[in-house]
């Protein structure tokens, strides 16, 4: 099961400065963690986008976040994108830990340093020197590539390379509709106030196929919601959602790739639910399990 986070590269339009969208995706990438998003993926609305805090600057900005602080350093150097990172809060994901006789201790993510022949290659993870490995048969790494590094002692150093996701959430770039026809989608949501309201009804039927098929919610900009960005009048939403026998328009009908359009904040009590914080109101329900 796997929980995929989009979200528009539109999504720091109404940043005034350089400080309060980089503010806006750090809230933004402490959800992902939080709720143990596999990824985080940022399509493209470039007639939303404004200013500087275009795509390039909201991806950015959400790989170094989801970067560990011990590899920032060498993984991203100086950037202008990324002068007032220093507001951003930590993420503080764990170290995944197992207890399997081959293979205990915890998880890190390293980067590659250099790679040698016969397959040893050296990987900063953190540790006070890089270390050296052993690629595994199945993987074909690359200098600067970040990998997962098990660590099974720290005193002496006994570490070993696998063929796993490294800890935390991977940050891609990827068409709307490309997100939506991955094989491992599972239920596609759009996340919108036109949606059908999220009920404990509704929760309990979704809660299973989540379970079962994982999910991918994808969310709007500030002032631009998902009918504006896809370019289909809210009110067919509306009207699709609305449960009235009279409705002209049926959920399929709507034809976006969608398997549910759902508003998660039924009852909200302001004119305007920011992305981050629609991103907490979302997440936290359908992260419940039967």
């Amino acid at each position: 099961m796997t929980t995929s986070v989009l979200v528009p590269s539109s999504l720091s339009r109404e940043a005034e400065d350089q400080r309060e969208a980089t503010r806006k995706l750090g809230y933004v990438a402490r959800a992902a963690t939080i709720f143990r998003a596999d990824s985080l993926i940022v399509y493209p609305d470039r007639d939303g986008e404004t200013g500087r805090f275009d795509g390039g600057f909201v991806e950015t900005v959400l790989r170094y976040a989801a970067t560990p602080p011990y590899l920032r350093k060498e993984a991203w150097g100086k950037r202008d994108e990324l002068e007032a990172v220093g507001v951003l809060p930590p993420l503080r994901t764990p170290s995944q830990t197992g207890s399997e006789s081959n293979g205990s201790g915890s998880s890190r993510q390293g980067i590659v340093t250099e790679v040698g022949p016969e397959g040893r290659v050296r990987v900063n993870c953190g540790l006070q020197h890089p270390i050296s490995l052993n690629a595994p048969p199945s993987m074909a790494v690359q200098e600067g590539e970040r990998v997962t590094v098990r660590i099974s002692s720290r005193r002496p150093v006994r570490a070993k390379l696998v063929d796993e996701s490294p800890p935390g959430f991977a940050v891609e770039r990827m068409d709307l509709s490309a997100a939506l026809g991955r094989e491992d989608a599972g239920v596609r949501i759009a996340a919108s106030r036109y949606g059908e309201p999220l009920t404990v009804g509704t929760l309990g039927t979704l809660a299973g196929r989540i379970e079962r098929d994982g999910m991918t919610v994808a969310f709007g900009a500030p002032e631009r919601g998902l009918p504006d960005i896809l370019g289909i009048d809210q009110t067919a939403v509306e009207a699709a959602y609305s449960g009235q026998d009279d409705a002209n328009v049926e959920p399929n009908d709507l034809e976006t790739g969608f398997d549910l359009w759902l508003n998660t904040v039924p009852h909200q009590g302001s004119d305007v639910v920011r992305t981050e914080e629609a991103l907490f109101a979302t997440l936290a329900p359908l992260s419940l399990r039967t």
